[in-house]
């Protein structure tokens, strides 16, 4: 399983994407020959920043790299800003503003880079208006607590912000080349670090609709509900939207996603003997229900097939959190599964893993968690019971009873999560 999620990880890794999109005429020809003002944001900055900082063919003349941790130095002229995630705390603020800054000393001659992953709208906050840090914790807070996924997640924080939703590329006079590692299904540019560089299609209605749809009106700051409200009546200005001039100069590009997260585990599978089959569509849902849906799917289609097999699938699921545990979704979908594996009839060695290729699940120190058929009757020898844990979204204190986490440590790259079901 570990051999598989790490060539999953390697595949998706910053040396590699950037070698690749740099090479590619319409971005080699917006950055040769001018002099550069980069900002790497979001889990994997430091990676990104290094692997630019490699292959770039044009001076850079300042450099921020803002992140959740520092694995080494930084090439000059780089300056490195720890940062917080999942919520964002006070350094989050001055990372923002730092970030605006840079953007705003970028003259007409010159291209402000900016370096995109996973993370970054936690780890680069300014709040819009009159509010405050804590309203904005509070109400991300409530609808990472409701299961908003990172859509509805993405466009409260964009109308809550003084630096998303294309405010960053705005505050640039020259062009602006953002390169994007998606952790975002499908790719959307204006969701991805909750799209800094390009125009903003969501609006505060939409913003105010997601808060009443996911019930935590009553759990978000008055500031915050007045705010979304007169945005949506039009008293309050829209971020930038399709056409704002402010945005003309701007290019953003996806260089790496899921899909190559799964090209590396199936690799990978490969070389250890597995026929691999990968599910390209993205899965989605709360993961409590998605996992059984994702392993029936599996076992169909490994009931055409008598060697080891490796199905890999993909996505980012949700968790709402309605008991006392952490909740982190890898875990959650990973744990349950647990009662269906033990009754498989086939009797076969099924394994499941689910891993956040950032090396991060949720607020846990741990990726994901893995089970097998053996793995309910273990847990009956710790006196845990699976069901009891699942209902109290406390995934991660059953597998680690098991040594059954996984634990990577933080990644070099967030392109959101990896399944892995094995069949032998």
């Amino acid at each position: 399983m570990l051999t598989i999620a790490r060539g999953a990880i390697e595949q998706a890794s910053p040396g590699h994407l950037l070698d690749r999109a740099l090479q590619e005429p319409a971005i080699a020809s917006r950055l040769n020959g001018r002099a550069l003002r980069v900002v790497a944001v979001g889990k994997a900055a430091p990676f990104m920043a290094q692997a630019f900082a490699e292959h770039a063919n044009a001076p850079i003349r300042e450099g921020l790299v803002i992140g959740t941790h520092l694995a080494a130095g930084l090439p000059a002229p780089f300056a490195w800003i720890q940062s917080s995630h999942p919520l964002p705390d006070e350094r989050s603020v001055a990372a923002g503003r730092r970030a605006i800054e840079v953007a705003q000393r970028t003259g007409s001659d010159e291209t402000l880079v900016v370096l995109l992953s996973g993370g970054a709208s936690a780890l680069m906050a300014v709040p819009a208006a009159d509010l405050t840090l804590d309203d904005k914790r509070t109400t991300v807070n409530a609808l990472l607590k409701g299961g908003a996924d990172i859509t509805e997640l993405n466009t409260v924080r964009k109308h809550l912000s003084a630096v998303k939703g294309g405010r960053l590329a705005a505050a640039a006079r020259g062009m602006t080349v953002c390169l994007a590692i998606s952790d975002v299904v499908g790719d959307d540019l204006s969701v991805i670090g909750s799209g800094p560089t390009v125009a903003d299609p969501s609006t505060y209605r939409g913003a105010w609709d997601s808060v009443l749809r996911l019930g935590v009106k009553d759990q978000v700051p008055p500031r915050v509900a007045a705010h979304l409200q007169a945005g949506a009546e039009g008293i309050v200005e829209e971020t930038p939207k399709p056409g704002d001039k402010r945005l003309e100069q701007s290019f953003t590009r996806v260089i790496g996603g899921r899909m190559n997260a799964m090209e590396g585990a199936r690799d990978a599978a490969r070389s250890l003997g597995y026929e691999p089959v990968v599910i390209n569509d993205a899965v989605v849902g709360e993961a409590r229900k998605e996992a059984p849906a994702l392993l029936d799917r599996a076992r169909d289609l490994a009931s055409h097939r008598t060697g080891p097999m490796c199905v890999i699938a993909s996505g980012e699921t949700t968790v709402k959190v309605i008991g006392q545990g952490k909740g982190g979704r890898n875990q959650e979908m990973t744990l349950a599964v647990v009662p269906l594996l033990a009754a498989d009839e086939r009797r076969d060695q099924i394994g499941f893993a689910s891993i956040g290729t950032d090396g991060i699940d949720g607020p846990t120190d741990a990726a994901g968690a893995v089970a097998d058929i053996t793995t309910l009757a273990r847990a009956r020898q710790h006196s845990l019971d699976p069901a009891a844990y699942l209902a109290d979204n406390n995934a991660y204190a059953f597998f680690a009873g098991l040594d059954d986490l996984i634990i990577t440590g933080p990644t070099t790259t967030n392109v959101g999560d990896v399944q892995i079901i094995l069949f032998r």
